[in-house]
């Protein structure tokens, strides 16, 4: 099926888009700092509502069914992500919301009827995040088994494809695979408005980038250092066909008018508040799936960013720093970037009122009216 032609905010004409990560699960930062996410309901709700008056893109969730244990457990509280994005979708203006889609664990015929519906609740202001898998606990939970790292992509790429059928045909057709044997399938409606909903998938090995490059729009990056992003982005670029594709990247935002302010409440959250327990579970974890992203040594020696963000990019300073950062990675080739905050409802208005304004002077964002001043 032809991929999105639809004219949402993940296709206005700012160079650097932003978003919010994780929202629905609880702690954000593995800290016991009393600020931290809860990740209640009406919390999820006024921090997207307040994404959305600022003009932020997108609202992005992680599929999570098991916490990650310490004194915090983070992320063991969780909210379901199709589930989440219909309800939000109805209850904002033009923010894009995506599910997160653990594909193993969820057959594409329900998908299809899943991921259809919230496509309408937004009137086309949906998108999914295609997970190929990696935490062996977590589909142990369901009676799955975890499939060699290549082979789960290979999955993934099937998936898909039925996915595609079912909204292109009209007629019911049967479909037989390497991994499903189908009969009889029908899918109505169709997605809203002409195309499907927005893909995106994160890969770092070869496998992972080969297929987001050739199934989905939007390809999420695993960046360490910003000296090696700009050299990362050419390797990505180097994929036939990833021209076709965006390029974004998962990071947590820390930031206060001065740097002695923000190293002063960065030395608070994490070296005084950190849940170090909660981060050695975390390397374990994704130590025992075969995750690729980062290898288990990288993310030992990153523990501190482990609990600042799961081992997502910093983007910590002051408020001119961060958006110089944020200007850096455009240049190096992303076209924007997913946001973890300590507290997304805390943290927006410095967010909204500090760096966006900056951003556009930097000519990365365009301005944006508040329902206010429209």
């Amino acid at each position: 099926m032809p991929p999105p032609t639809r004219t949402t905010r993940m296709q206005n004409a700012n160079r650097f888009k932003l978003g919010l990560f994780g929202m629905n699960c609880s702690g954000s930062f593995a800290t016991t700092a009393p600020e931290r996410w809860q990740a209640g309901w009406e919390e999820n709700l006024e921090a997207a509502r307040l994404a959305d008056e600022a003009g932020l893109e997108f609202l992005l969730p992680i599929a999570r069914w098991l916490g990650y244990g310490g004194q915090t457990d983070r992320q063991g509280t969780t909210f379901e992500t199709l589930s989440w994005a219909s309800a939000l979708l109805a209850a904002t203006d033009e923010i894009v919301a995506f599910a997160t889609i653990h594909v193993p664990l969820v057959h594409p015929v329900f998908a299809a009827k899943s991921i259809v519906t919230a496509d309408h609740v937004g009137s086309g202001r949906f998108g999914i995040n295609i997970v190929s898998g990696w935490n062996v606990e977590e589909f142990a939970m369901f009676g799955v088994q975890l499939r060699d790292h290549d082979e789960r992509y290979a999955y993934s790429a099937e998936w898909v494809t039925i996915l595609d059928k079912i909204y292109a045909e009209t007629a019911p057709f049967d479909y037989h695979g390497k991994y499903f044997s189908l009969k009889n399938v029908e899918g109505k409606p169709k997605p809203w408005g002409n195309g499907r909903p927005l893909l995106m998938s994160a890969g770092s090995s070869p496998a992972g980038r080969a297929f987001a490059v050739n199934y989905t729009d939007c390809l999420f990056m695993v960046i360490t250092e910003e000296d090696t992003i700009a050299s990362d982005v050419a390797q990505v670029r180097a994929v036939p066909g990833a021209d076709k594709c965006g390029l974004y990247a998962s990071g947590h935002l820390l930031c206060r008018r001065t740097a002695k302010e923000t190293e002063e409440y960065y030395h608070y959250l994490v070296r005084e508040k950190g849940d170090w327990e909660a981060a050695e579970q975390i390397i374990a974890k994704r130590a025992a799936g075969g995750s690729q992203s980062l290898s288990p040594d990288i993310m030992r020696r990153m523990k501190e960013r482990v609990i600042g963000g799961g081992a997502t990019f910093p983007v910590i300073g002051s408020y001119d720093e961060v958006a110089e950062k944020f200007l850096r990675l455009s240049e190096a080739g992303l076209d924007g970037m997913a946001l973890i905050l300590v507290n997304y409802v805390q943290e927006m208005p410095i967010l909204r009122d500090e760096v966006l304004p900056r951003l556009e002077r930097l000519k990365l964002r365009a301005g944006h009216k508040t329902s206010e001043t429209r």
